[in-house]
């Protein structure tokens, strides 16, 4: 194990701007998926896809057990923002659409970085995390409340499928960025 997939070696100092951007993006999707475009859609769709490229990036340069508590500090400040900003039941959904699904991709993501193209992992990933999110979230959050949760969903899933695709390209630009980081840190540390 390499001392960046070793969690003891990174202080939550270290993962802050992970942490932060994965509870700014999540608070802001949980306000924003309050708001319908139309019928098929809410503004959340647009914002949340967000936090996937953050947790690949993050495992890409700090590797999983690292990531996973970026996962759990970031879900821990975004429920806490939430329960404020958008109240207890989107707080409660998104929680625990977020935390399965993050760690879902995680999972995915580690266990295919290494197999083939520079895509594969990101791209599968991030579907089938965005998958498990959005069943659990919008039956959690809307189920029940008279509004078209299912279509929002589905709208959803379909604005996920197409960022996860448009944000590959971010990814691969950053992975450069992170890929140089982490090999000047090694330098630094021998």
């Amino acid at each position: 194990m390499s001392d960046r997939q070793d969690p003891t070696t990174h202080p939550l100092l270290e993962l802050w701007p992970p942490i932060a951007a994965m509870a700014i993006v999540v608070v802001v999707s949980n306000i924003a998926v309050q708001f319908p475009i139309n019928d098929w859609l809410t503004w959340g769709a647009l914002t949340y896809p967000i936090a996937f490229l953050v947790t690949d990036l993050t495992n890409r340069h700090f590797g999983a057990a690292a990531t996973r508590r970026v996962v759990y500090v970031g879900f821990g400040i975004a429920v806490v923002l939430s329960v404020w900003a958008a109240g207890p039941r989107i707080a409660c959904a998104s929680g625990s659409a977020f935390l399965a699904a993050q760690l879902l991709d995680v999972l995915i993501f580690d266990r295919l970085r290494r197999s083939g193209a520079w895509w594969r992992a990101p791209l599968v990933s991030s579907l089938s995390a965005s998958a498990l999110d959005t069943a659990l979230f919008f039956s959690l959050a809307f189920a029940g409340t008279g509004l078209p949760w299912i279509t929002w969903g589905l709208g959803d899933f379909g604005v996920k499928m197409g960022m996860a695709l448009a944000l590959l390209i971010p990814f691969r630009a950053l992975m450069r960025f992170v890929t140089a980081a982490a090999m000047n840190a090694d330098k630094s540390a021998a």
